[in-house]
């Protein structure tokens, strides 16, 4: 079915996406991905091209446009492509709210120019050994003393947690915490006390760093709070719609993608001297892809478009995430195992997007943290 939700503003930024694709990251993915990490010099690149702080307004080097359709096309090509370990998205439509809601003017003028141009790369540390999707159950705890906040903890699984100069740090700011006492305290690169622990072997999206992270009486500036004091719980909330639809997206070109080189390749692959799309098994496995991926295709397009109105809301974004995801991971599954035993070798795409993509069902709230959000609207 013919997409109808983007413009042809979208289709030539789609271009853009691409070209840089080609240019400053294929030609260097392999060498990322056994270094176990990117190079600086591509968040520059990407600075450049336009690809950074979309929503950020022009004054501070941004795009000036709060249109989700030109992260959504983002995302469709860095998955298309295989390249994860850019993490673009996580930089703009999960860290990029917080900054642009919450941040105060002076706040703005000190961080989004380098959010923008690439020299400032952004995590957000939530998840601790002993709490992940709970946030009831988060130990770091930061001091008040007086002009400084004092900083005590550690986090786990860290996206851009190497690179990152600027970390969003979840923390008690009341000795309860929970949902009336955590705060956002944003520390930066260089403050004394923060240390960055290895970054872990993950068995997919190998360039893109994650690590551990420890704070050791870090002293804050009482001018890195981001958003009220004791109200992280309901900035979290806000913004969790939009980060499970850009998951969602991504979820969803993958499996696209994955049905693509899976058609081509039964139809040149011959067993018992035909090729394998004249089985009938084998029609049927496409058919029941292709039909699944374009029923979740329409519900996401729809999402889209909702989310760029305004209008999308937590349990829509719930459902587009635990479906989408749950569909990438059973459409890679399924399509490794018609490639036969060349499914299970690296150089092949199909192996890469399986081990690539089984994160998706789990970060950004598991699928069955989404299931619980669904169940409660419907059942109280």
């Amino acid at each position: 079915m013919k997409r109808q939700i983007f413009a042809p503003e979208h289709d030539a930024f789609r271009a853009t996406v691409r070209s840089f694709l080609d240019k400053e990251v294929l030609p260097y993915y392999e060498q990322w991905e056994k270094d176990g990490i990117v190079s600086r010099d591509a968040w520059r690149a990407a600075g450049k091209h336009g690809l950074l702080g979309m929503a950020v307004s022009e004054e501070y080097g941004g795009g000036g446009t709060d249109d989700f359709r030109y992260s959504a096309v983002l995302a469709e090509e860095f998955t298309r492509a295989g390249a994860p370990g850019l993490a673009l998205g996580l930089h703009n439509d999960i860290i990029g709210p917080y900054l642009t809601s919450l941040a105060t003017d002076e706040q703005k003028r000190r961080w989004l120019p380098g959010f923008c141009d690439g020299s400032l790369i952004t995590a957000i540390a939530m998840t601790e050994p002993g709490a992940g999707s709970d946030l009831q159950g988060i130990r770091t705890h930061a001091e008040d003393r007086g002009d400084h906040w004092v900083l005590n903890g550690s986090k786990t699984f860290i996206s851009n947690g190497i690179l990152a100069d600027l970390v969003i740090v979840v923390a008690k700011t009341t000795p309860e915490g929970g949902a009336h006492g955590l705060s956002l305290l944003v520390v930066e690169r260089g403050m004394d006390g923060f240390e960055r622990g290895r970054n872990l072997d993950k068995i997919g999206q190998k360039s893109q760093d994650t690590a551990e992270l420890f704070f050791n009486d870090v002293q804050v500036p009482k001018e890195n709070l981001l958003g009220e004091l004791n109200g992280a719980f309901i900035h979290l909330m806000t913004n969790l719609a939009q980060e499970r639809l850009s998951i969602a997206v991504s979820a969803i070109a993958a499996a696209e993608h994955l049905l693509e080189i899976t058609t081509e390749y039964v139809k040149e692959r011959e067993a018992f001297g035909r090729a394998l799309a004249t089985k009938q098994h084998i029609r049927f496995e496409i058919a029941e892809m292709a039909t699944e991926c374009a029923v979740t295709r329409t519900f996401l397009d729809r999402c889209i478009e909702d989310h760029s109105n305004g209008e999308l809301d937590a349990v829509h974004a719930s459902m587009a995430k635990w479906w989408a995801t749950e569909l990438q991971k059973r459409v890679a599954d399924r399509c490794l195992q018609l490639h036969g035993g060349y499914g299970y070798m690296s150089e092949y795409p199909v192996a890469r997007a399986f081990t690539d993509g089984r994160i998706q069902t789990i970060y950004g709230g598991t699928t069955e943290i989404m299931k619980e959000i669904i169940g409660r609207s419907l059942l109280g």
